[in-house]
């Protein structure tokens, strides 16, 4: 049996999680806190006991996912050599195309945000979008010799083409006959980003 604060724990979790795909589907404007209640399984008020505003529950929601991509481009990669830095691009690239299949909402959030130039979008891209930016120049810059004037049309080449299919995925299926959430799929799109940027 869960303990009171593990318990608290799992309500928070479900809640973002929750907030997350509805902000991603609908926008944060016709996200509605009961949708996000019902997604979550929760009480509508606890929403309100967790998070002081719908502005911070997204706050929350988006930080997450970055958060989630965050973990997984830090992990050590196993099996490349330190000095292959293509090798190493290349599994980065692998890395992100599998966590865009895994987590369609990162692509459909940045999509819906970034549409406006708002507060959110402000916050999004200084807190959490930029660090990733940097960092992914500077391993382009190392490995690619890319300057920083092509830089980002590189980014939004990666971003984009690595996740579009999957934030897409009825009209993917619809389209192609192929199902984007199927492993060898998202095997075969992550080795074909990771060879068309990284020749």
């Amino acid at each position: 049996m869960k303990s009171r604060a593990e318990q608290r724990e799992d309500t928070y979790n479900r809640i973002v999680v929750a907030a997350g795909k509805a902000f991603s589907e609908k926008g944060f404007r016709a996200a509605s806190t009961r949708d996000i209640a019902a997604g979550a399984g929760v009480n509508q008020g606890l929403i309100t006991y967790y998070f002081k505003s719908k502005d911070a529950l997204w706050k929350a929601a988006a930080g997450r996912i970055f958060d989630q991509l965050r973990e997984v481009l830090e992990q050590p990669l196993e099996g490349i050599n330190a000095v292959d830095r293509r090798g190493e691009s290349r599994e980065r690239i692998r890395e992100y195309v599998r966590f865009a299949a895994a987590h369609p909402e990162l692509f459909r959030l940045m999509v819906e945000e970034g549409k406006r130039s708002d507060a959110r979008m402000r916050w999004l891209v200084d807190t959490h979008v930029k660090p990733f930016y940097e960092r992914f120049q500077r391993i382009a810059q190392r490995s690619l010799g890319v300057n920083r004037a092509a830089f980002p049309h590189l980014f939004y080449a990666m971003t984009g083409g690595a996740s579009m299919m999957f934030a897409l995925r009825p009209e993917c299926r619809r389209l192609t006959g192929m199902d984007p959430a199927d492993a060898q799929v998202i095997e075969t799109h992550a080795e074909l980003m990771a060879r068309l940027l990284v020749p």
